[in-house]
């Protein structure tokens, strides 16, 4: 059975928050710190930071979709303040 995630990375550069989705995470945080993402390219090195695990990539872009909003960003905020 397939797994998708959608996950949240933080910049060691600035602190920048990015939210994506993959169903290959360790292969995707490659990409993100070897500079093949062009929009977090120039803020290497990225740490995954938070992520959850869902069965449909529908479900997966949803949550992506989540984060990105104010409302999102505000739960992310919580959960890494809470670490």
């Amino acid at each position: 059975m397939k797994v998708y995630y959608t996950y949240v990375l933080e910049s060691d550069v600035d602190g920048r928050l990015y939210k994506g989705h993959s169903d290959d995470l360790k292969k995707r945080l490659k990409e993100h710190n070897s500079g093949k993402t062009k929009s977090t390219k120039g803020y290497i090195p990225w740490r995954l930071v938070y992520f959850e695990k869902f069965l449909t990539r529908e479900e997966s872009v949803l949550r992506e979709k989540y984060f990105k909003t104010g409302s999102g960003r505000d739960f992310i905020k919580n959960i890494l303040k809470n670490k």
